[in-house]
């Protein structure tokens, strides 16, 4: 799962490039974001608007990155499919995250 971050102030943007978070990248996914968020900051958000496909060990370990923030850190995620949406809200998980529609302007990664 290929991860890029953008440092904006007290937030850090993840763009997710890959096209799918399953049980085969999990755990790269994981390891991953906490490498990119060590940096402190009070917000991370997480585009995940190329995300097509989420299974349950996915799901996981996007609820585990989110632990792993600490209570102090938030995590936000951002853009989400509609396939991915239907996840989130299935499993009731878009009642404990903060999701966005989409990226402000301001925040999206250009290239």
């Amino acid at each position: 799962m290929e991860l890029v971050a953008e440092h904006r102030g007290e937030m850090i943007v993840v763009s997710a490039l890959g096209d799918r978070i399953d049980a085969a990248g999990a755990i790269q996914f994981k390891d991953r974001m906490r490498e990119l968020t060590q940096t402190p900051s009070l917000r991370v958000v997480l585009d995940m608007s190329r995300v097509a496909f989420l299974d349950s060990s996915g799901l996981g370990a996007v609820v585990a990155v989110m632990k792993a923030l600490g209570p102090d850190r938030k995590l936000e995620l951002s853009g989400l499919t509609t396939t991915v949406q239907k996840v989130f809200r299935l499993t009731r998980m878009d009642s404990i995250f903060t999701i966005h529609d989409h990226l402000p302007d301001d925040l999206r990664q250009v290239g």
